[in-house]
């Protein structure tokens, strides 16, 4: 099974601050854990640039412009809000996380590969059409899906979502689309306070909420009864995954109890549905995670089942 790896070493150089959770150090851990005998069958490929067009099929003009013209000298930053700062290199990395999601599309929709994992940063789950927040400025997911079906005449495109924090953004950003399914699974209540099961959109949503310390066994049942069924029963045309690893049990930002084989179990189940309906078409793109070591071990057995299952 082929799997294509994106990265970028900008990625690296965007730089929220001394001791901010999403720090570069966790691209690097990832990266570490890919870079092993056991991988050493994966494609690997550096993102591209997202262009302006790509970008503002989700975000407006002027957001978009905005963004990108931020740009702090090399010893300072600005904070857009009390989570979300700019460094020199942010607005680059920023450009090429959503240009690595545009690439994979291109990918997998060119049957070059069945399978890509974009590992860049920063993340883009809870970036909103004209907000930036929680640590996201371009929503990278839903860019994503937009081009699929702009470019690629893919009809309809599933977004599923296993971080810890609701992907608020990307709900944002399709709740009124109908031939684009977003699904989360996501600790209630927590950081951003949305997804609750009443969120449906037009029926293009479903979040499933989980507590408080709610272990792996609740995890996988919340996706086994709630929405691996409602995701094969929207039949899309491609997959796009929101990888978040911050439910790991270790990870300091929330008190979910998942640990890496769950996410493995999840990621093979995403995949045989994925072969079922579209040709195996699924499109992973790195979210949270806030452990290092927790980070490294899920991201490895997430691309473990990318490739095998």
């Amino acid at each position: 099974m082929s799997v294509l790896l994106f990265s970028h070493r900008a990625c690296l150089q965007h730089d929220p601050g001394p001791h901010h959770p999403e720090c570069a150090d966790r691209l690097r851990a990832v990266l570490r854990a890919l870079d092993t005998e056991e991988f050493s069958d994966l494609l690997r490929d550096e993102a591209p640039l997202a262009t302006t067009e790509q970008l503002t099929r989700i975000h407006p003009p002027h957001y978009v412009e905005a963004i990108l013209g931020i740009r702090p000298e090399p010893d300072d930053r600005v904070a857009l809000d009390g989570d979300t700062i700019m460094s020199w290199g942010s607005a680059e990395a920023a450009l090429r996380a959503a240009g690595a999601a545009v690439a994979a599309v291109d990918a997998v929709c060119r049957a070059e590969v069945r399978r890509a994992f974009c590992a860049t940063r920063p993340p883009g789950h809870h970036a909103e059409p004209g907000r930036p927040m929680g640590f996201c400025l371009f929503a990278n997911a839903a860019i994503a899906a937009r081009h699929a079906q702009a470019v690629h005449g893919i009809a309809r495109v599933a977004v599923v979502d296993f971080d810890v924090h609701h992907g608020n953004g990307t709900q944002a950003c399709c709740e009124s689309d109908p031939t684009i399914f977003f699904a989360s699974s996501h600790q209630w209540p927590c950081y951003p306070g949305t997804g609750a099961p009443e969120e449906r959109g037009v029926g293009n949503v479903l979040n499933v909420p989980l507590a408080p310390g709610a272990d792996g066994a609740a995890f996988r049942a919340a996706w086994r009864e709630h929405i691996l069924p409602a995701l094969e029963a929207f039949a899309p045309g491609l997959i796009v995954v929101s990888a978040g690893f911050d439910a790991h049990a270790r990870d300091p930002l929330a008190q979910l109890r998942v640990r890496e084989a769950d996410f493995g179990w999840l990621t093979g189940e995403i995949c045989r549905i994925a072969d079922r309906l579209c040709g195996g078409r699924v499109v992973s793109l790195l979210e949270g995670g806030y452990d290092l070591d927790a980070l490294a071990a899920s991201a490895a057995s997430h691309v473990r089942a990318l490739m095998h299952a």
